[in-house]
């Protein structure tokens, strides 16, 4: 192995073992246990004490609750007693109340606003789903998968509606590029549409011929910002699942219509739960 290729080896072990850490968190994304809606006037919810509902006019989350429900704020540690109020904007989430355990602290209720309505999660630290969680299977580091492309960018970004993990949930893609690139194992070209994050790094989510076999029905990627010259490097070990792999209670986007690859990207992140 070449110096190059080992530096290489360590900075994408580096990668996974932050990557399961992350995972691991104590209220992360392995702990769901509920997605349920808000409905208009005062109702119990599953998992979680208290009385829950909007304002009426969706544009505010209300809890009521009592001393003996132990429930208290994420934010302050204050004991719910009492109405409270929260306001989100649409794609928000609050961590907003806590409640069991020895700490006070085993079950975390969030607080979403998705498609215009609000939800609650149930974040439990005790799931099963965290506690036996070891690492997310993967597929062994080839540096072929490791490929350079070019960023061709839209003269303006454009939003495109998009399914989710939740059919009850509509998303919206905001494309402000393509990412073109060829593939290992293909002789034609590959166009991906991204989205841009932070500092100017952009987000590929895709399909491909492993969905449903090896892996999960799609996967994403993160790319660093793309250099002046428009390249941009594509490294599908570093390929991961989206939360609603790992639970029945995401709300992640889906890849825009087209954004599949024919061809089985045998790197990167398995199905979590193999035969499950």
């Amino acid at each position: 192995m070449s110096t190059t290729t080992a530096a290489k080896v360590e900075r994408w072990q580096r990668f996974r073992t932050n990557r399961d850490n992350a995972l691991a968190a104590p209220h992360g994304w392995l702990t769901l246990t509920s997605f349920q809606w808000l409905e208009n006037s005062p109702a119990a919810v599953d998992l979680a004490p208290g009385l829950w509902s909007t304002d009426g006019t969706g544009t505010t989350a209300v809890l009521t609750a009592v001393p003996a429900d132990g429930l208290t704020l994420v934010e302050t540690g204050e004991k719910v007693d009492g109405t409270v109020s929260a306001v989100l904007a649409d794609e928000e989430s609050l961590m907003w109340v806590q409640f069991g355990g020895a700490a006070g602290d085993q079950v975390v209720v969030e607080l979403a606003m998705r498609g215009g309505r609000y939800a609650i999660r149930t974040r439990d630290s005790a799931s099963p789903v965290l506690t036996d969680f070891d690492a997310v299977p993967i597929y062994p580091y080839n540096q072929e998968w490791e490929v350079t492309g070019r960023f061709v960018p839209y003269p303006e970004p454009v939003d495109v509606p998009i399914g989710t993990a939740n059919p009850l949930v509509d998303g919206v893609h905001r494309s402000v590029g393509e990412v073109v690139f060829g593939l290992p194992g293909s002789s034609h070209e590959f166009r991906l549409q991204a989205e841009e994050e932070k500092l100017g790094a952009l987000t590929v989510t895709f399909h491909d011929e492993t969905n449903g076999d090896t892996t999960d029905d799609w996967r994403k990627l993160s790319l660093p910002r793309p250099r002046p010259d428009g390249s941009v490097v594509l490294d599908f070990n570093r390929a991961i699942n989206y939360p609603s792999a790992f639970t029945p209670y995401g709300t992640c986007p889906m890849p825009v219509k087209n954004n599949s690859l024919d061809i089985r990207v045998e790197a990167g992140e398995k199905q979590p739960y193999p035969g499950g």
